[in-house]
């Protein structure tokens, strides 16, 4: 627990923001928080990768990572504190930064004008930890503090042990966030994500011995008909249960427009002849950001297939191959925390 004092004549700011996905939150994050509070009236913490299904790589949701951040202080320095989720833009940078300055915007515009000045003073806080923090650079309208790092702490790292070892961080994060931690160990949720951990562990085992981490080329389709787009529910790992386009990966001996007409026909069993689908391709784009999968370095080529309007209603469908189900969703009703990977941002990508 700190003991900064909203009194204090170290601050200098009306607002400090932060920006993290803290999975999970840790000594490091609770040090800048810290000093956010000696230097500023209020914090605005952003909670990145939120609304999205458990990974590997983003295993808490934001309410509980919410819950790690504000156990972390005392009563009156959460009264300071405000949280808010931030949704990923993958492919698009100027809307995650849109979204960032609508979110604090709004927290600044609920509080009283600052006493003296016409606008209030607002910060952004953090520390260049690496290439992941170049979100540092992309906000020029708001003062920039840096904060040191506290003895080299990772959240990949403790997440790793925690998951895959049982391992608890007993020296690397608040007294509050272990006992969280210890709780959600005895949770369906912790061994599902044990599990899929698991998985992937054994899955990225059958090319260790290759000289270089290989790079995977698929294919995934986006195929919309009268406001609807047609999904799947994955039958297995990695993403069991979870929504996804039709694709997968790509034959050696294919063209990409081949495999993604092969794959869709192969998982929805789709009632369209094949040169329909083909020719009602009407626009494609290359999907790689580094973190989509967490098989592997994954690229995949996304493929808008737009059907017309017709009278008989949507095109029968039916699960198969490696889909459990095959069903056409209303656009309106896309949730991104029911969706596999990054197939909710493909679909915003190509349809806009």
């Amino acid at each position: 627990m700190s003991s900064s004092d909203a009194s204090s004549p170290d601050q200098t700011f009306d607002f400090l923001v932060f920006i993290g996905r803290f999975q999970p939150f840790h000594l490091g994050h609770q040090a800048v928080i810290q000093q956010a509070l000696q230097q500023a009236n209020h914090v605005i913490v952003l909670i990145g990768s939120s609304h999205q299904p458990r990974t590997i790589r983003n295993p808490w949701h934001f309410a509980e990572r919410e819950q790690q951040v504000l156990q972390s202080f005392n009563e009156a320095e959460r009264k300071r504190i405000t949280t808010l989720p931030l949704i990923d833009e993958l492919y698009n940078d100027r809307n995650w930064v849109t979204r960032v300055q609508q979110s604090v915007n709004g927290v600044v515009s609920s509080y009283p004008p600052p006493i003296g000045r016409e606008t209030p003073r607002v910060g952004l806080i953090g520390y260049a930890k690496d290439h992941t923090s170049y979100y540092l650079s992309l906000f020029p309208q708001w003062e920039s503090v840096t904060a040191p790092e506290v003895k080299g702490l990772s959240s990949t790292p403790l997440r790793t042990a925690y998951f895959l070892e049982g391992q608890l961080p007993t020296e690397d994060v608040p007294h509050a966030v272990l006992h969280l931690l210890k709780t959600f160990q005895t949770t369906q949720d912790y061994r599902e994500v044990v599990a899929e951990w698991q998985f992937i562990k054994d899955y990225q085992s059958g090319w260790a011995g290759a000289p270089y981490p290989p790079t995977f080329v698929t294919v995934d389709a986006v195929v919309v008909q009268s406001g609807h787009v047609l999904l799947v529910e994955r039958r297995a790992r990695p993403g069991i249960g979870q929504l996804a386009l039709p694709g997968g990966f790509l034959n050696s001996q294919e063209k990409l427009r081949d495999a993604v007409i092969r794959e869709l026909r192969e998982e929805t069993r789709i009632k369209v002849p094949a040169p329909v689908l083909a020719g009602s391709i009407t626009r494609a784009e290359v999907f790689d950001s580094p973190y989509r999968s967490s098989r592997g370095r994954t690229i995949t080529h996304g493929y808008l297939i737009e059907l017309k309007p017709d009278a008989n209603g949507l095109p029968k469908v039916k699960g198969g191959d490696d889909a459990r189900c095959a069903f056409w969703l209303p656009l309106s009703e896309l949730n991104p925390e029911l969706m596999f990977e990054d197939h909710f941002h493909i679909i915003k990508s190509l349809i806009g």
